[in-house]
């Protein structure tokens, strides 16, 4: 009687742990807010959609700019961290500065907690950049933010 008992609450704590997993990795949905978010806005927001286990679509824009990108995430979930493929179109109009593509790696925490780094290559410049500086053909990526998955 003992055994089956045991056996019954192993049971049921597998089961459950295992619902845990099952409605985290259902999610599908995650929104992005942060400095540097939203195509390298000074402040802005991405949103990802996973479109399958692994892979993500995002799109962000913000103060003052606009982005988006294709993301591989490490783990089959919305919480994994992951390598980004992004554009980030920085300044519109008048305030125009440049463009850039590049890889980045973007840790997520387990909570809320993400930022990012990698390279971005010149793909243009606009009419706000300055005429007294040459535009560097790679330069630094970054962002730090928060997340919520949905």
């Amino acid at each position: 009687m003992k055994k089956q008992l045991l056996l019954i609450f192993l049971a049921l704590g597998m089961t459950h742990a295992f619902s845990q997993e099952t409605a985290e990795t259902q999610k599908r949905l995650c929104a992005t807010f942060g400095i540097l978010q939203g195509g390298g806005s000074l402040i802005g927001a991405d949103l990802e959609v996973l479109v399958s286990n692994r892979i993500g679509i995002q799109a962000g824009a913000g103060f003052v700019g606009f982005g988006g990108g294709l993301n591989i995430h490490l783990k089959p979930t919305i919480r994994s961290s992951f390598v980004s493929l992004a554009y980030w179109h920085q300044g519109v109009g008048d305030s125009y500065t440049q463009s850039v593509v590049g890889p980045s790696y973007v840790y997520r925490g387990k909570k809320w907690f993400t930022a990012q780094i990698g390279l971005g290559f010149a793909v243009e410049k606009g009419p706000n950049w300055p005429d007294s500086k040459t535009q560097p053909p790679v330069m630094l990526l970054y962002s730090i933010g928060a997340y919520i998955p949905w």
